[in-house]
């Protein structure tokens, strides 16, 4: 926790580019729910609208005012996004302006989530752009006052992340993100995500080329890459990141059925596995889905709220419902459904099929499903 006293500096545990400030008890409410819709913030709020789950989520409280927090996030975050009234932001980050070249992005959010105002930095630092951005995961209105606005292409570090895209190193996100805005060929190759992702009202910019497959791309020779995917790339493929971004949607779904009283770290040691054999990214995760005799199982609830996976959990009756590849008459003897982790993925992903069919390890039972975007899960 921060302590923060007059005469000191606070030290933060600085983790994702942007830093997300809550004074209020409804603000804090919001916030929470921002981080899990907008996931490259850092969430601050008062120790005392304490819940008991921040250090699982990596939340960091603050005593004492938000006025002295604020120097120490100027200094390292690329953007701060505020819940406090437009007013109080001003005359807090009055004494911290130096030069527009320098100063972070601020954005204001409203109470209630209504409106995201960009307040500085709008165009060098980029608050145009992450107003639209976070304004979009929110469900909010982008208020932004600039003359001109933001050249209307894609923000490289903000790609996707009202989706909750995740890029998997921020190594080349300053040189790709030039190429962009310098109107260089960008190769895009989409593997799977959501597809409404370009959000403005006119074509996309003609440097930007959509590329059907990684090799396709490679091809072109482009000076830059945005390529998002949930597979770990090949040798071969990894040409494509010399000067690229690797985007990781959340896409996959988690089929998972255990004894009762399997360990956490034997269900997370099996999905690791799992996944690993699968050339499927972690970061991918997206959910993880079961038969509802295991809401109450500690290790996924654990497991779960470890990573901020929701998990999803249905009646047997449900499950039936499901095209099974392995029906069993055993599990059905204990469960009344004639499988769990194969039907639970595909029900979630609403899928066909299945990446991998059921796969048995010691206490663990492990399914995985892609998402079907084109029938609007996501």
């Amino acid at each position: 926790m921060i302590s923060l006293r007059e005469c000191e500096m606070p030290v933060i545990d600085k983790r994702k580019p942007y830093a997300l400030v809550a004074i209020t008890k409804h603000g804090v409410a919001h916030a929470r729910s921002y981080a899990e819709t907008f996931p490259y913030a850092d969430l601050y709020y008062m120790k005392k609208f304490e819940q008991g789950d921040e250090e699982a989520r990596q939340i960091q409280l603050f005593d004492g005012t938000v006025r002295l927090l604020l120097p120490a996030l100027f200094q390292q975050y690329k953007g701060i996004i505020c819940i406090i009234s437009l007013g109080a932001v001003v005359r807090m980050i009055a004494p911290l302006l130096i030069d527009k070249k320098t100063d972070p992005a601020v954005l204001v959010v409203d109470d209630k989530g209504q409106y995201v105002v960009s307040v500085l930095s709008g165009h060098i630092g980029g608050a145009n752009a992450l107003t639209h951005e976070f304004a979009h995961a929110i469900g909010a209105s982008p208020v932004v006052t600039t003359a001109s606005d933001v050249q209307k292409t894609i923000p490289v570090d903000l790609f996707g992340a009202q989706f909750g895209w995740m890029w998997d190193s921020d190594e080349k996100l300053t040189p790709v993100s030039a190429s962009v805005v310098n109107e260089e060929h960008v190769a895009i190759v989409q593997e799977t995500g959501e597809k409404n992702w370009w959000m403005y009202d006119r074509e996309l910019p003609d440097n930007l080329k959509i590329y059907q497959s990684i090799e396709e791309a490679i091809k072109a020779k482009p000076q830059a890459a945005l390529l998002i995917t949930d597979r770990i790339l090949v040798p071969h493929e990894e040409e494509l990141l010399e000067n690229g971004v690797l985007y990781r949607p959340k896409s996959i779904v988690l089929g998972i059925g255990c004894n009762r009283g399997t360990s956490m770290a034997e269900v997370e040691r099996v999905i690791d596995e799992t996944l690993a054999e699968q050339g499927l990214s972690k970061k991918s995760v997206k959910a993880i889905a079961s038969i509802n005799l295991k809401k109450d199982e500690a290790a996924l609830l654990e497991l779960t709220a470890k990573y901020n996976w929701p998990f999803v959990t249905y009646t047997p009756e449900e499950l039936n419902e499901i095209p099974m590849q392995n029906p069993s008459d055993t599990v059905f003897k204990y469960t009344g459904a004639y499988g769990v982790s194969e039907p639970a993925a595909m029900r979630y992903a609403k899928a066909k099929e299945l990446l991998l069919a059921k796969k048995k390890s010691g206490n663990v039972t492990i399914s995985i499903a892609r998402i079907n975007f084109e029938e609007g899960r996501g």
